[in-house]
């Protein structure tokens, strides 16, 4: 009987009674998928998969020279070696090789047409190390955070569509804290209204969302993110999460965080589209609803349908014309009001 390697077998031992051998009987024979084999080595295995010794040893750091020299920090041997990225026993670790020029991980971006990925406007694939990535990366979604103005009195107002530090923040979190382990792309998808990251990996082992959120940091890549830290990409550990809630401190809509037990995702709303809903009052959702059963109201349907006098009526009544919900047709005693919507 030929058996797979990625199969799990249940099996039992029976004693024939007049011979002295072992009876192998096979029970269940069931296929494991690649995730579940990764899961079970991870959990069988108590080092960090930064802290392997990398299966190619031919690495360069071209890349990685000129980041650290941009930054004013040395990367001698030796201060490789003390941050982890070539080992005690002079060996490249994974470390070195998610850094060197060699990295086989990649980012994949694209742009869409519209709220949904159903046309294409631009992709890219990145390579290289981590830290050209990065720096690519966000230069790549610059070119698409908009810059929209608005004139407040004498002065012009300019508000990009995401607030510059989120967005970094957000690409930071995706490349120090996924899991390396797996060989899926970072993916980040840029939407009209949204900008969604998707890391491979949940959260390290230890830590709830519910932590996360309050700024517990638990890494998964302690040296990865220590290398951030060193070239003072990363303030501090664990402020990133807070830090993208409250930029949008004054918007009604949040940045959403979903996690699965593979997968990190962070949704960025676009700021400006988030602007330009329309927020209601209680009243003002009433009257609109009147909307749903008639072609056009008057000023007596809104008194009629919440007790209120004239003159309260009249008030809801421009507080929609100014917010481009309703318009008048007529004028007088015959003016009506129809929907915009």
């Amino acid at each position: 009987m030929m058996l797979s390697e990625n199969m799990v077998i249940d099996f039992k031992r029976e004693y024939a009674p007049d011979i002295n051998k072992t009876v192998v009987t096979f029970t269940n024979i069931n296929p494991m998928t690649e995730t579940a084999i990764l899961r079970m080595i991870k959990e069988t295995y108590s080092g960090r998969y930064e802290d392997v010794h990398a299966l190619n040893q031919e690495l360069t750091f071209v890349e990685a020279a000129k980041e650290f020299k941009t930054r004013d920090v040395p990367f001698s041997a030796v201060q490789q070696k003390v941050l982890g990225l070539i080992s005690t026993d002079s060996i490249y670790t994974n470390l070195g090789l998610l850094l060197s020029d060699q990295c086989a991980h990649t980012v994949k971006l694209a742009v869409f047409e519209d709220t949904a990925k159903s046309v294409f406007k631009d992709r890219r694939e990145f390579t290289g190390s981590l830290l050209k990535q990065l720096n690519e990366v966000f230069g790549f979604i610059d070119r698409y955070n908009r810059n929209h103005s608005e004139i407040k009195g004498l002065y012009r107002v300019d508000k990009r569509d995401y607030p510059v530090e989120t967005v970094r923040e957000a690409l930071l979190n995706a490349l120090v804290h996924r899991d390396y382990s797996f060989s899926d792309s970072t993916l980040i998808s840029i939407f009209d209204d949204r900008i969604e990251f998707v890391s491979i990996g949940g959260l390290a082992k230890g830590i709830t969302f519910d932590d996360m959120m309050l700024g517990i940091s638990v890494t998964r890549n302690r040296n990865l993110a220590n290398v951030f830290y060193h070239l003072t990409l990363i303030e501090a550990y664990g402020t990133g999460m807070p830090k993208i809630m409250r930029s949008y401190g004054g918007f009604t809509i949040k940045p959403r965080i979903e996690v699965t037990g593979n997968a990190f995702k962070i949704t960025l709303p676009n700021t400006n589209e988030v602007s330009k809903k329309v927020i209601l009052g209680e009243n003002e959702r009433v009257v609109m609803d009147l909307f749903r059963d008639k072609d056009f109201i008057v000023r007596k349907d809104i008194e009629t349908a919440l007790s209120v006098s004239q003159t309260m009526a009249v008030r809801l009544l421009k507080g929609l014309l100014d917010k481009d919900e309703i318009r008048p047709v007529g004028s007088g005693k015959n003016i009506r009001y129809i929907s915009n919507k």
